[in-house]
């Protein structure tokens, strides 16, 4: 098998300037303590954190997403099932599918902007677990280096150089759910080949099978050391799948369809994305300088039905979602480390970032069982930034240090549109201060006082809007980017032995909710909100087999200025997530992890709220050295609770008028998972 796959992927060990070896290299112990570890003198604020991949293998995941739960006060939910992406929540928004959210491997974007779906869209499809070794996390707008789409926070995921060990999976489940994973590292001359691989299906419970298959590919040469090294990454997905959309509360209690049943059986859709990534280090001195460039292929073609016969009480409602895009960009990042300001020990960072967005012939259809019928907008896009930042750290003394930094960023929106009225271009700029300063750490506590300024570009289209294309009637082009500010008071503590305990008070407004609405072809430009909250997080570790963690969320979300209709729709007020890990490297292992979010207003009067929702998911396995078998529980509690809620206006097809109602996703039932790995 080794052999094979040497031969099979030679091609991309073409793009390394090194030789094939016979024998892997082995590799020294590494030991990562995840978010247990100490980040004293380290940390910028309370809130930002490091997950390893050790903390990922003991959680059971339902889907991919779920892996971004790691990151404290996160929640991920699904509305329509499949190979879509999925929703996300956290500090009191509303995420959609990723907008203010920025979602990142190695620094390449996972985030579209000017997507057909809605700005931000970020699919996790195409990430491997296996692959990943750790998750650098953020929240708020305190980091220079993180700029569009990034006001409530980042991911940034690390993948491994070099597997510390290959690994073959397979597991099955219920609903005909089967993975197949395999993946190894091989040393070749100085450098290291790794390759891996997966195939997945599954039906899911609903009346309508999801039919969802997913393939990935991944392939990485790396060379080099800590201090020097390169490494070039290519990365393939593709996914299809029938959609389990979102259904209205009537339809159930009417005994027209189950709640896993539907009203559009002719959903779905089909995605790609292919990446090639290039990056590089060099160390001299006290001088420290990344390189980073990359190339993405992507298309989607999504067919989805939210109102059923509101629009058209004859063909029904269901409408196509169509685009093909590329993405170049890159980054350079140099450190000063080691230096003097003020007579005082400092640290220096410098970068430059650009993007560029090329969207050929995104579309927006009527459709009727997939057949289009009517266009409702096509257009190419050209949507390109460019931004700087810098970042100065001074120790002040044994106590105290700041980090100032600044970024300003430059966009370039140009559309070309079916409807000339549609069509244009736009310049747009923004400079974003940050500041925090850092005391302690005193008995093992430091105390962290941040502030700083955000953004988030708009759709293009909405940029250069002229016409409803729709209606016809005309419409005020909206701001291309949207100003965020916001602040954070936060403690970290190791007081106690193997205990890293973290609270955070945040607050944090933004000039406008400004949303692309992909279901319409148009952007609509909300109203001033306002947003402030408590996080706090433990993380116990007090051996090497036993791991306890607990996360409470508490936020409070409104709108500015809207009376008593201020409420913010879907912005989760309470969120806690918690667990239990045991285990050794070898003998017997498990998990129990539980999530809750409490009811959050569905609409902006608050009179309407969504259900509270608790899953607890468990997995108890045995490992040896070479092999390890794990049961998984997902729903353990077999709960009938939503993965989502909407409440807006919509028409079955035997209703003679339109009725406002809760159309909902429900939660999966109780699944078990069987998973079996073999190491070599």
């Amino acid at each position: 098998m080794t052999k094979f796959l040497r031969y099979a992927m030679c091609w991309f060990g073409s793009l390394c300037p090194i030789v094939w070896a016979e024998e892997p290299r082995s590799l020294d112990e590494l030991v990562v303590t995840g978010k247990a570890e100490n980040l004293l003198s380290q940390a910028a604020t309370s809130s930002e954190g490091n997950a390893d991949f050790k903390e990922i293998a003991e959680r059971p995941l339902s889907r991919r997403s779920e892996i971004l739960e790691i990151v404290p006060g996160l929640v991920t939910t699904q509305h329509a099932g499949g190979g879509k992406a999925t929703q996300y929540f956290l500090r009191g928004f509303n995420l959609d599918h990723g907008t203010d959210f920025a979602i990142s491997i190695e620094h390449m974007p996972i985030n579209m902007r000017s997507h057909a779906h809605g700005q931000g869209y970020a699919d996790l499809n195409g990430l491997l677990p296996e692959l990943v070794q750790s998750i650098d996390y953020t929240k708020g707008v305190y980091s220079a280096r993180n700029g569009d789409l990034s006001t409530a926070g980042s991911a940034d995921f690390q993948l491994w150089n070099e597997l510390p060990r290959g690994i073959a999976t397979f597991e099955l489940g219920e609903h005909n759910y089967y993975r197949g994973m395999l993946a190894d590292s091989f040393a070749v001359g100085k450098g290291t080949l790794t390759l891996g691989g997966e195939w997945n299906t599954y039906d899911g419970p609903w009346d309508r099978e999801e039919n969802f298959e997913r393939w990935n590919a991944f392939a990485r040469c790396y060379q080099g050391d800590e201090d020097n090294h390169f490494s070039v990454t290519a990365m393939g997905y593709g996914g299809e799948w029938d959609s389990s959309d979102q259904i209205p509360q009537r339809a159930v209690e009417s005994g027209l369809i189950s709640p896993f049943g539907a009203l559009d059986d002719t959903t779905g859709g089909e995605s790609h994305r292919y990446s090639l990534q290039f990056d590089m280090q060099t160390t001299n001195g006290s001088e420290v300088t990344n390189y980073s460039a990359y190339g993405i292929a992507y298309d989607l073609d999504l067919f989805s039905n939210f109102t059923y016969f509101l629009d058209d009480p004859v063909r029904g409602d269901q409408f196509e979602q169509k685009e093909n895009r590329m993405i170049f960009g890159g980054e350079v990042v140099r450190e000063w480390q080691d230096r003097q300001l003020f007579g005082r020990e400092a640290e220096f960072a410098l970068g430059f970032q650009t993007r560029h967005d090329i969207v050929d012939d995104i579309g927006l259809y009527k459709t009727e069982r997939r057949q289009r019928h009517d266009t409702v907008r096509v257009d190419d896009i050209y949507e390109a930034s460019y931004g700087v930042f810098a970042e100065n750290t001074i120790r002040w003394n044994s106590w105290f240090r700041t980090v100032a930094g600044v970024r300003g960023d430059a966009f370039f929106f140009d559309v070309s549109s079916d409807n000339r009225a549609n069509s244009g271009d736009e310049w747009d700029g923004i400079v974003s201060p940050k500041i925090s300063a850092i005391f302690g750490p005193w008995n093992d506590t430091e105390l962290y006082l941040n502030f700083g300024t955000g953004f988030h570009s708009n759709d293009a289209r909405g940029v250069n809007n002229t016409i409803d294309p729709v209606t016809g009637d005309p419409l005020d082009a909206v701001d291309p980017l949207v100003r965020t500010i916001g602040g954070e008071v936060g403690v970290r503590s190791q007081l106690l032995p193997g205990l890293t305990s973290t609270l955070s008070l945040w607050w944090l407004d933004s000039d406008s909710e400004l949303v692309y609405v992909g279901d319409a072809g148009t952007n609509e430009a909300g109203p001033a909100s306002r947003r402030f909250g408590m996080e706090w997080s433990n993380y116990w570790r007090p051996n090497d087999w036993l791991a306890i963690d607990g996360e409470l969320a508490l936020t409070h979300a409104r709108f500015r200025n809207e009376g008593n209709a201020d409420h913010i729709p879907n912005s989760i007020p309470v969120m806690f997530s918690g667990g239990i890990a045991l285990g050794r490297e070898e003998g017997f292992f498990g998990s129990l992890r539980a999530r809750a979010f409490l009811a959050r207003p569905l609409e902006e009067t608050g009179d309407i709220e969504g259900k509270d929702t608790l899953s607890v998911n468990a997995q108890i396995g045995y490992r040896t050295k070479e092999w390890e078998v794990a049961l998984e529980c997902l729903n353990l509690l077999d709960r009938d609770d939503n993965d989502i809620e909407y409440y807006y206006t919509s028409q079955l097809s035997t209703e003679l008028s339109a009725m406002d109602d809760v159309h909902f996703h429900p939660a999966e039932p109780r699944m078990v998972r069987l998973k079996v790995s073999y190491f070599f």
